[in-house]
């Protein structure tokens, strides 16, 4: 066990369906607007809603980079603008040093969608000449490209944990700081749609025809989004001012089956459990949590067994995704950027889109936004082959 760090977060900023930068994501969940719509992405030819961001097709990357354009790097260079975000993550590498600063990021599908686009293309002389695996579609290919952009230095590294991809990167951007390999790191995550998602979840028989509704009886599925996201975590000595704190994190694997958690929720439970420990922090001391809640069938179930075992039924939760949808790898950081929000303007986000609660579903589900004070959220991302992470963040002192 490391000595844990207590990094701090400094800067956050988020685009997903909702729009682009923190203020859009914040009124829509004090508004109670989601940004699902009915599926109009080009080849997906089936009924379901998405969580689409407007204007990446109008926006190559140029210049240097220009080989890295594809639409994840797209997403993940609007990201980086909105907030003033990338001025932020340079004037912390101008105070610690390129090399003191490290990148994390998480993502499930990084550049298939360039893939996919060679392929169509194919003819009996190969792929496309303008094709650029290593570039676009390779895994760590984004990473790369937003380091490039930032100017970093130090150790960049990506995650690629399905789910919960985006969610991990706080566990190893505490680590570089704790083991003073870094004064800071970038975290984040970035997921772009494509047919491959589209198309392998529908054939998991897991998107709904409808908006996704977590938690409600009549749930049917997810609603696959897209979404990019970044966090700035500071050594607290020397970090510019604090947004929160990041006080535990906890990881596990149930290995219960390749898609489907354990029945039990023993992952989660475990995951949940790791993080609250981490910090020194009791169940009853959490104000809000954050749950994965995809609103498909079995997950929604398993998670609120977890949650109940842990917490009972008095801590008040939500899912998020009747906002955003599913954003995959960028689920994480999309919902960790959404608890730093709720402990700086004090609110609990509703769950969207639940007309009646699951009466198999326990916990405290809030139907609706709700003015509070909030000193500490848990956040969880689960992932296929029982992949799970939870974050606990606090308030800054």
């Amino acid at each position: 066990m490391i000595d844990w760090p207590n990094p701090v977060v400094t800067a956050i900023t988020a685009v997903n369906c909702l729009g682009a930068g923190l203020d859009a994501t914040l009124l829509a969940l004090r508004q109670g607007s989601s940004g699902l719509r009915p599926c109009d992405f080009p080849g997906a030819d089936f009924k379901t809603h998405i969580g689409r961001v407007g204007g990446l097709e109008d926006s190559p990357v140029t210049g240097a980079l220009a080989r890295y354009d594809c639409r994840n790097n797209r997403l993940a260079r609007m990201t980086l603008e909105a907030d003033g975000f990338a001025d932020l993550a340079r004037d912390c590498i101008s105070r610690h040093g390129a090399r003191r600063v490290g990148l994390v990021l998480g993502t499930s599908t990084s550049g298939i969608q360039q893939s996919e686009r060679a392929f169509a293309e194919r003819t009996d002389g190969g792929l496309p000449d303008w094709f650029d695996y290593r570039h676009s579609h390779d895994v760590h290919a984004t990473t790369e490209f937003v380091g490039a952009l930032l100017g970093i230095e130090g150790p960049c590294m990506t995650v690629s944990t399905a789910c919960s991809s985006s969610a991990k990167v706080f566990a190893d951007a505490a680590q570089l700081i704790a083991h003073d390999i870094c004064d800071a790191v970038v975290v984040g995550g970035v997921d772009s749609l494509c047919l491959l998602t589209l198309y392998g979840f529908r054939s998991l028989e897991l998107t709904a025809s409808e908006a996704c509704r977590p938690n409600d009886v009549d749930r049917a599925g997810l609603s696959i989004g897209e979404a990019g996201g970044f966090a700035l975590l500071e050594r607290p000595l020397g970090a510019a001012q604090a947004l929160a704190v990041l006080e535990g994190v906890g990881e596990s694997s149930d290995a219960y089956h390749m898609s489907t958690p354990h029945p039990e929720g023993l992952g989660a439970f475990n995951s949940m459990r790791g993080a609250l420990e981490m910090a020194g922090v009791r169940p009853g001391q959490v104000d809000y949590i954050n749950l994965h809640g995809t609103g498909s069938k079995v997950n929604d179930v398993v998670e609120s067994r977890a949650v109940m075992s842990l917490f009972g039924g008095e801590t008040p939760c939500s899912s998020t995704k009747g906002w955003t949808g599913h954003t995959l790898g960028a689920a994480g950081i999309i919902e960790a950027v959404i608890a730093v929000l709720a402990i700086r303007e004090g609110f609990m986000p509703g769950n969207l889109c639940m007309n009646r609660r699951d009466p198999e579903i326990e916990t405290n589900i809030l139907p609706e936004t709700r003015t509070a004070e909030v000193s500490r959220v848990l956040s969880n991302s689960f992932g296929f082959g029982g992949n799970n992470c939870s974050l606990l963040f606090g308030r800054a002192p």
